[in-house]
């Protein structure tokens, strides 16, 4: 691989088909009864109403009295519910489910004792196949409602191998005790955890033998797991000087990361991420896909749908390590990769080193796009949550590249972005939806468009 510069001057997969114009109306249940976890409040305060659908973000969707949209997390179409109000704007509300007193028929047991207490999982009182097609319905509507799409091409749908004990990394806040903990739902409040089924078993293992002094300045915790099951504890403070930690005769790589840059404080500070048998170099740093085996199913859907050439120019914009560059590098005759975090620029060069076609532009996609001088004939797009921005949004237009991939994993964002993009003549060819996030309402959705 070419060295980094600066800007320019000024596995086996399972897929499940829905032709979109025939998807039905489905109507999801919810799960046990959270009475328990709810404190009574006035009763003026609480209102009984029935939900009519599912909309985006986890919460189901009733009227007040007034006729006002009110959202309820972990509430399901079809239930009669009792809420509390905790939120009211001029023309919506926003409640908190107090009782479930008609249940949906669809409604299961969840299997984990926080749920509707923690704010990590929303589905989890739904079947996972009643999850995936909840999901699927829920990204065509965004499609349709932002993106103005009405005819819609047919929607691939990639659950994920496992529904439970998916995640290579989980990130905790801190109690003012310094114990480990997720974000409570509904709320900024730090909820101490026992037990989560999402992550991979040693993860679990780990998490609990770990304690932290509420004085030692730590902000943010995070948790990894690579391929061959090394650990790595990532402590994130807002000021330099690291904490003092012993690991005692634990198997596990400590990293510090402040404004100051990376401090290797036990162990390595890097791990290594195997998907479709190749190995990848992930830093302390650096963002990777929690559902490895998910982000595999993503690679074949590339390889698979994008139109490639050995005489090809391909720009990878905010890409990452390189998981997507190593797999199309080979096929294409120039690849440009383009991110703004040096801990995953330091990744890409090594996991590309091999490459003599491939070059790194380290800094953002607003710098480098604004100036590029080259017609690619692919650009692959995998944003942050909040999508493109207007700068690169144009930027497309002007390099009007004759085919886009675009990973998203916020369907408003990815609507409204491809928008834009049919109104420049592009047309969404192939669409796709992975469940990279079971028991939660994210979404993670692959597009491909071409002029």
């Amino acid at each position: 691989m070419k060295a980094a510069r600066n800007p320019p001057a000024n596995g086996h997969t399972r897929a499940w088909l829905l032709g979109i114009d025939k998807f039905p109306f489905l109507v999801y249940p919810l799960l046990a009864d959270l009475s328990k976890k709810a404190s009574v409040m006035p009763a003026e305060a609480q209102v009984e109403v029935t939900l009519r659908e599912m909309v985006y973000g986890g919460a189901a969707l009733g009227r007040l009295a007034d006729g006002r949209a009110l959202f309820v997390p972990y509430a399901l179409p079809s239930e009669r519910a009792l809420v509390e109000i905790v939120q009211e704007k001029a023309h919506y509300a926003r409640g908190r489910l107090v009782q479930v007193l008609v249940p949906s028929p669809k409604r299961i047991q969840p299997r984990c004792p926080h749920f509707g207490e923690c704010g990590g999982c929303h589905y989890q009182h739904l079947s996972y196949e009643e999850q995936v097609s909840l999901k699927a319905q829920l990204l065509v509507d965004q499609l349709r409602r932002i993106g103005a799409f009405h005819a819609l091409p047919e929607l691939a749908i990639y659950p994920s191998p496992s529904e439970w004990h998916y995640r290579n990394s989980l990130q905790f806040h801190l109690t003012p005790e310094g114990k480990l903990g997720f974000r409570r739902a509904q709320s900024h409040e730090t909820l101490p955890i026992q037990q989560c089924f999402l992550p991979l078993p040693p993860l679990i293992d780990l998490w609990q033998q770990i304690e932290l002094d509420p004085e030692a300045g730590v902000e943010r915790v995070e948790l990894r797991c690579d391929s061959d099951g090394n650990l790595l504890l990532v402590l994130e403070s807002d000021h330099a000087e690291p904490p003092e930690v012993s690991v005692e005769e634990l198997p596990i790589s400590v990293v510090h990361l402040s404004p100051a840059g990376s401090l290797v404080l036990a162990g390595s500070e890097y791990l290594w991420m195997e998907i479709k048998e190749q190995r990848l170099r992930l830093s302390a740093g650096a963002f990777f896909q929690v559902n490895a085996a998910v982000a595999g199913q993503i690679v074949d859907y590339l390889l698979a749908h994008l139109k490639l050439s050995p005489s090809d120019a391909l720009l990878d914009v905010y890409c990452g390590g390189g998981l997507y560059s190593v797999f199309l590098a080979p096929r294409v005759g120039r690849l440009i990769g383009i991110e703004s975090s040096p801990y995953a620029c330091r990744d890409f060069e090594f996991n590309l080193d091999t490459f003599e076609q491939v070059e790194l532009y380290e800094a953002t996609a607003e710098q480098v796009l604004a100036q590029l001088d080259l017609r690619p004939q692919t650009i692959l797009l995998d944003p942050p949550r909040s999508g493109l921005s207007q700068t690169v949004r144009e930027a497309l237009a002007r390099l009007a590249p004759p085919q886009i991939a675009y990973i998203s994993c916020d369907p408003a964002t990815f609507a409204r972005d491809l928008r834009y993009l049919a109104q420049r003549g592009y047309r969404l060819e192939q669409l796709a939806f992975f469940d990279m996030f079971p028991q939660t309402y994210h979404i993670e959705t692959v597009g491909i468009l071409r002029t």
